[in-house]
């Protein structure tokens, strides 16, 4: 049976079980947290021994991030100099190329070896004739670009990096999905981009999304779907099978590099179950990193850590911002929501649920660059960010209809749906909760103890715990600073020893980012949801600075 992955035009039992999994990750929160005070105040000594283990999972997920950070930057450094546009004008004659590839002299260096060793894997895994691509001249990249209030500026740019892939630009088609509702003034200033434009692509298409039309949310969502229909249309008018296109829909500060086409054109020919996969980069907030306040810096440098480290676990990787699928898998399962604010996370679970659990996402081991929030003011960025990570946050939105997926789809494993039911429920309790518990609620204990608790080893020892657990952090919280600088870009200007200091200080920011622009929007986003309080799609402020 086809599960529709929508709230909308349920039956009564159906709203029982989407209304019980919406208020189940909301109501586990706030049960923790205020759980957690009040066993501080009724049972201290206990209270003390949960937090302590609160604080070791924190610092073993911490080490564990830490690892997996170093893990992903490792892998992207074998390809640092990979020549993909070869690569995949080799695979064109497979059979030869792959001989001529066991015979290849050995590389000096270990990247390069270790590079080689994971092209000739990839090869081998299609050499079977059903899983052999088509010619690297017959694939398509189909580009959609939201666009409802953005900056000309901050468009251009993204839309001059795709055309940077001159090679492959002849077999790009840009579509700008505008939104109807958008002013005069933006829409002008895309036609002018797209007319600037068009002659260096296949094609530019604009479509405007009409606004109020049924079913529909005011959600990126639903403007890119109106954009995929019309190029659909495109496609068919000009007999170019679906098979053959690669859509990817960017967010409108997206910014890839020179060779970003040929890496992902490469690596939807080494899939051998292409139509089922989407392809993910390693976002990085990296465009204007120098132009917004330090804590703005430390919070994206940490988004872009963490999808590095998501890229080391393909099996539990779900897409996110920028990212890109078969058009034909796209066609099949109707599109993005129309109804959701996280179509980008809710475009894998409608996949993998409308193809029964045969569906992946490929990580690339190519990064791409986008905008840090930025208002033009420190508390409109604060504003802005806070608004921007509950949006993130309320990907919570997915758990139901997941939960409700899983409850009808009986072709996929049950291990599978327990795996990435527990990681979506645990992720976001732990996003909500872990960084409150670490900063206030763990103190409660030793404010309201009383003498039976005061005179307790545990109670003498707890400080010790803590002073353990916390350098143990440090030390973790060094390895991630070190991180940060080999990969931010550089600076446009030269600082002075003193700001260069303290921009090394900006991390110590940490525990105040992690609780008041991380766990307060995440239970923000879980709370709305509990109460049915439904979000509107909120746009980033984004700008660029002349």
């Amino acid at each position: 049976m086809s599960f529709d992955y929508s709230r909308r035009d349920l039956n009564k039992t159906q709203m029982f079980l989407q209304r019980f999994f919406e208020v189940l990750p909301g109501l586990t929160s706030w049960t923790l947290l205020l759980g957690l005070v009040a066993l501080s105040i009724w049972a201290p000594l206990v209270a003390a021994i949960v937090v302590i283990c609160f604080m070791l999972a924190w610092v073993l997920r911490i080490f564990y991030l830490t690892i997996f950070l170093y893990f992903s930057y490792i892998r992207l450094s074998f390809e640092k100099n990979t020549n993909w546009l070869a690569r995949i004008r080799g695979i064109d004659r497979l059979d030869a190329y792959l001989d001529e590839g066991r015979h290849q002299p050995r590389e000096k260096d270990w990247q390069s070896r270790m590079s080689r060793r994971i092209h000739l894997t990839d090869m081998e895994r299609i050499t079977p004739l059903e899983f052999r691509p088509p010619h690297s001249s017959e694939i398509f990249h189909l580009v959609v670009i939201p666009v409802v209030k953005e900056m000309a500026a901050v468009v251009e740019a993204s839309v001059a990096s795709v055309a940077s892939n001159e090679v492959l630009s002849r077999q790009i088609i840009v579509v700008f999905a505008l939104e109807g509702r958008a002013e005069e003034s933006v829409k002008a200033g895309m036609r002018r981009i797209a007319e600037q434009y068009r002659g260096r692509f296949m094609d530019f298409l604009v479509a405007e999304h009409p606004d109020g039309l049924p079913g529909e949310a005011r959600v990126k969502g639903a403007n890119a779907t109106y954009a995929g229909k019309a190029a659909a249309r495109y496609f068919e008018e000009r007999r170019i099978p679906f098979d053959n296109v690669i859509v990817s829909c960017f967010d409108a500060d997206t910014v890839v590099g020179p060779d970003y086409f040929a890496c992902l054109t490469y690596a939807f020919m080494t899939c051998p179950d292409r139509h089922r996969a989407s392809f993910q980069p390693i976002p990085m907030f990296h465009n204007n990193i120098w132009e917004v306040p330090g804590f703005a810096r430390v919070i994206e440098s940490g988004s872009s850590f963490f999808q590095f480290v998501e890229t080391t676990d393909p099996e539990r990787l779900v897409t996110f911002s920028s990212h890109s699928m078969s058009f034909k898998a796209l066609v099949e399962l109707g599109y993005w929501p129309v109804d959701m604010i996280s179509d980008d996370s809710g475009i894998f679970w409608k996949a993998y649920l409308h193809f029964e659990g045969r569906y992946q996402v490929v990580p690339l081991p190519m990064t791409l660059s986008m905008d840090v929030v930025d208002a033009g003011s420190w508390w409109g960025t604060v504003v802005s960010l806070y608004k921007q990570k509950r949006r993130w946050a309320w990907g919570v939105e997915n758990f139901p209809l997941v939960m409700r997926g899983f409850l009808v789809t009986r072709k996929i494993p049950f291990f599978d749906k327990v795996r990435h039911a527990y990681k979506m429920f645990e992720g976001h309790v732990s996003w909500a909760t872990l960084p409150f518990v670490l900063t206030f609620v763990g103190w409660v204990p030793m404010i309201s103890s009383g003498s039976e608790f005061s005179n307790t080893v545990l109670y003498y020892s707890a400080g010790r715990f803590t002073q353990a657990i916390f350098g143990l952090s440090t030390l973790a919280l060094f390895g991630t600073i070190t991180m940060s600088l080999m990969l931010l870009p550089k600076k446009k200007k030269r600082f002075t020893l003193f700001w260069t200091l303290v921009h090394g200080l900006e991390w110590f920011l940490v525990p105040f980012i992690l609780v008041f622009l991380s766990a307060m929007p995440a239970l923000d986003a879980q709370t709305r949801l509990m109460l049915d309080k439904r979000m509107e799609f909120w746009i980033s402020d984004k700008r660029r600075i002349k």
